[in-house]
Formats: C-alpha cells, sequence, structure tokens
C-alpha cells in the first residue's frame, strides 16, 4: 500500500480539527468530473465527522487532460494569498463548467478578493511552484488520478461513494 511521502505541515490547506484521530488528504484537480462528484460528498463527510476529521487539499491538475486545471488551482493559491483558499476552493468546484481565466477573475470578484492583487499574485511564480510540490507530492507517493485520497498517511483504494467511505472512515474511529 502506497504512503503519504510529503506529511501534512502548516503549508497545507486544513479544514476542522488539527488534532482529528482522522486526517484525510485529497489530491484533487478543479476540473476532475470525479474530484466534482466527489466534493458534495467530502462535504458531508466533514459535517458528519465533525471535529474528528481533520481535511487536507492538495492541487493535482492533470493539465494534458484538463487545459483549466493548472490556472484554477493557481487562482485557489492566490485567494489563498487572501485568506479565501477555501471559499475560491469551493466556488470552483461548484462552477466546474466555467473554469476559463475571465471566470476565475469574476470569482475573484464574487469572493469580495482585492483583484488587483489576486491577478498580480496569480503571475507569482512561487504560486505554480506551490501546485507543482503538491503534484510532485502526489506522484511520489503513488497517486496516478484524480481524486486520490489517503487516510493517516496511507493511500485508500477503497469505494469513495458517500456511504461507504463515511463507514470506512467511522470504523477507524
Amino acid at each position: 500500500m502506497s504512503k503519504l511521502k510529503k506529511a501534512v505541515t502548516d503549508m497545507d490547506h486544513i479544514q476542522g480539527n488539527a488534532d482529528a484521530p482522522i486526517e484525510l488528504v485529497e489530491y484533487g484537480d478543479y476540473q476532475c468530473p470525479y474530484c466534482g462528484h466527489a466534493y458534495p460528498i467530502l462535504k458531508n463527510i466533514q459535517k458528519k465527522l465533525g471535529n474528528n476529521l481533520k481535511f487536507v487539499f492538495r492541487n493535482f491538475p492533470l493539465s494534458e487532460i484538463h487545459p483549466n486545471a493548472l490556472n484554477s488551482a493557481v487562482s485557489s493559491e492566490a485567494a489563498g494569498l487572501q485568506h479565501k483558499f477555501w471559499q475560491m476552493h469551493d466556488h470552483l468546484f461548484k462552477h466546474q463548467n466555467r473554469l476559463d481565466d475571465p471566470s476565475l477573475v469574476k470569482y475573484a470578484t464574487q469572493l469580495h478578493l482585492n483583484v488587483e492583487q489576486f491577478e498580480n499574485d496569480f503571475e507569482k511564480p512561487e504560486l505554480v511552484e506551490k501546485v507543482n510540490d503538491d503534484f510532485e507530492s502526489g506522484v511520489r507517493s503513488g497517486v496516478n488520478g484524480t481524486p486520490s485520497f489517503f487516510i493517516n498517511g496511507e493511500k485508500y483504494n477503497g469505494d469513495w461513494e458517500e456511504e461507504p467511505f463515511i463507514e470506512h472512515l467511522e470504523n477507524l474511529l
């Protein structure tokens, strides 16, 4: 079984209880239809498990098949510099069918970001490096598609539909 090669740190995007008994890491792509399908499932899992779950999202843009994936990932990181990573993350998954650059700027406006700062940050090479670091850590950990999940550092290859996924996670408590 594959292990998570890069431990979760303060540089990651984390939701939930930092000291939770279950750490769920997703490697995802904002343009991937499977990740779009997993998005509401993960939201429900977060609600159901509450303080028992630490959820981490790492970017894994499959740019060869999803031409807007990389820029979408960079836009989430640019929003993160204004403390709105998760708002942009949610917005991108809710509007998966419109991830072209003009739409990304429109979403920044809708999320009340400083758009000028967002556009400047979007151009920063460090943000592409952050996305590439996430991607490389995924490759080293055995990720070969999205979404890919790691539970407490172990790659999860089971069913990620809501009921079996929640059941599996609850059995870990």
